[in-house]
């Protein structure tokens, strides 16, 4: 009975380990694809790059051609020097761009404490008044809105 007692001991099976590496590495593979790594993007804001000519020598603009916006630390907007609402911000771009539709300035400058909420909302009042001049001009040249346009369909048209 003793020599049945040692065989039992020497013959307990291992796990066979070889490939758990090959398992885990696929697994590390599936997650890595199968799983979204977002990247916050920020704003697109894109300028077109200036004309060639225009390159060489900087326009001077005069103070009466620039609107100044500014976000304080507390998230305050001023625009000129007086403190202002965004309805305010979107009125005083959109005066300035229908006064000189090819020669204003709008500057925006922030502080590095200001909220990331603020900046946002002042970019988005400063297009707003964009988008309002490009709406009324459409209403002017054009007897309907985009929005009011009847829907077809594409498919059967043919």
């Amino acid at each position: 009975m003793r020599t049945f007692g040692k065989r039992l001991r020497e013959q307990i099976p291992e796990l066979n380990t070889t490939s758990t590496a090959d398992i885990s590495f696929m697994l590390l593979i599936f997650f890595l694809m199968t799983s979204s790594m977002d990247t916050d993007k920020g704003l697109r804001r894109q300028m077109p790059p200036p004309p060639i000519e225009q390159q060489a020598a900087p326009l001077d603009v005069s103070k009466d051609q620039v609107v100044s916006v500014v976000l304080d630390a507390d998230s305050r907007l001023t625009v000129d020097g007086e403190e202002a609402t965004l309805s305010q911000l979107t009125d005083a771009v959109r005066t300035m761009a229908s006064l000189n539709p090819s020669g204003h300035v709008i500057t925006l400058q922030a502080d590095r404490q200001t909220t990331y909420e603020a900046y946002y909302h002042a970019q988005d009042a400063i297009m707003k008044a964009y988008q309002q001049l490009r709406q009324q001009k459409g209403d002017s040249l054009f007897p309907m809105r985009v929005s009011e346009l009847p829907v077809t369909d594409k498919t059967n048209s043919q």
